[in-house]
């Protein structure tokens, strides 16, 4: 299932950047992507690993395969591994301290209650936009699209 978000609007359609549906497999599998390899990756094969599921340990491992085999072909090179969090922070019911203080920087007080309504998807991309580094009006966006406002 594509599930892209209304921030991404202005890149979703050309795939130009990695969506969080495939940023969030991406952390599940434990496969670090550049956007440099990404870019050197046709649309259909962006296509492929915005569908392929990647929830199962058999979908996991295979997304991971897949992945690796796609970037060695592209840059003769495989993707640097990462670490896979037992417990990400984006299945767990507590609001994290990071995603607290971003909201308050932009006057939003997040609940318990916000948190647990979002789904995992909602959570993972709340996160990523609150790392430093990245632009605060998605994370803004993000927040007005979930309803936190």
């Amino acid at each position: 299932m594509t599930n892209f978000f209304q921030f991404e609007a202005d890149f979703v359609d050309s795939l130009r950047c990695i969506p969080m549906q495939v940023r969030c497999n991406l952390d599940t599998c434990g496969i670090k992507l550049k956007l440099s390899d990404w870019n050197q990756m046709t649309t259909n094969e962006r296509q492929v690993l915005v569908e392929l599921p990647c929830t199962t340990e058999t979908e996991i491992q295979s997304y991971r395969e897949h992945i690796q085999q796609l970037i060695i072909q592209r840059t003769g090179i495989p993707a640097t591994k990462l670490p896979i969090e037992l417990h990400p922070a984006w299945l767990d019911s507590t609001v994290p301290p990071s995603i607290q203080e971003k909201a308050q920087e932009i006057g939003v007080t997040l609940t318990q209650q916000h948190w647990a309504a979002l789904r995992p998807l909602q959570r993972f991309a709340l996160i990523k936009l609150s790392r430093p580094g990245h632009e605060s009006k998605n994370f803004k966006r993000a927040i007005a699209e979930f309803d936190l406002l």
